[in-house]
């Protein structure tokens, strides 16, 4: 045997053994069923994560607009088993990485170090190059932080305070205004 075939086959031990690992972990992963029952008993977590993204400023934030009803709805409902997956695990990660960063349940961080661990999160879902987020997402879903991310922001803009508190609200629209300037200081329109 000479060199070259005894790299080659070495390589592709390597290579079979890594895509194996994987396989073997993504079927395993989703056999198991999805434990959707345990979602109410995260919703205080999953109000905590949705105040970071949209706080209570001169508006009110994403607890009072209560996203976290909105998000565990979507989830149940409306998000296939792959998307129930990936958030479900996501939660687990945010407590177990706040336990072993900060010694102390999520809910129990100060707001600096709650923001640290959301910022973790979306480092941790987002790839510097394009092409391989478009891979991982194809593969696998859409990461737990933009998943979260974009409920929140949905649920916060279809909500009654997030519509009429939290942007400028016309209830009875009379003309359609395909562009409208923005005045200092105002907030964003709910309905043009």
């Amino acid at each position: 045997m000479n060199r070259k075939s005894a790299i080659r086959n070495i390589l592709g031990l390597v290579v079979l053994g890594g895509i194996s690992g994987s396989i073997y972990e993504y079927f395993f992963k989703h056999s198991e069923p999805i434990p959707l029952k345990l979602l109410p008993s995260k919703k205080l977590l999953i109000a905590e994560l949705a105040e970071l993204i949209i706080p209570r400023t001169d508006t009110p934030g994403a607890k009072d607009a209560k996203v976290e009803d909105y998000i565990i709805k979507m989830i149940n409902e409306n998000t296939d088993a792959q998307g129930q997956r990936s958030f479900l695990t996501g939660l687990g990660e945010i407590e177990s990485y706040a336990h072993s960063k900060f010694h102390k349940l999520f809910i129990s961080c100060s707001q600096q170090e709650k923001i640290e661990i959301l910022k973790h999160f979306e480092n941790k879902g987002n790839y510097h190059f394009e092409i391989l987020n478009k891979i991982n997402r194809k593969l696998s879903g859409k990461p737990f932080f933009f998943q979260l991310r974009d409920l929140t922001v949905e649920g916060y803009c279809t909500s009654l305070i997030g519509a009429t508190q939290g942007m400028a609200y016309d209830a009875i629209p009379v003309n359609f205004e395909a562009c409208i300037p923005l005045k200092p200081k105002q907030l964003a329109w709910a309905t043009k």
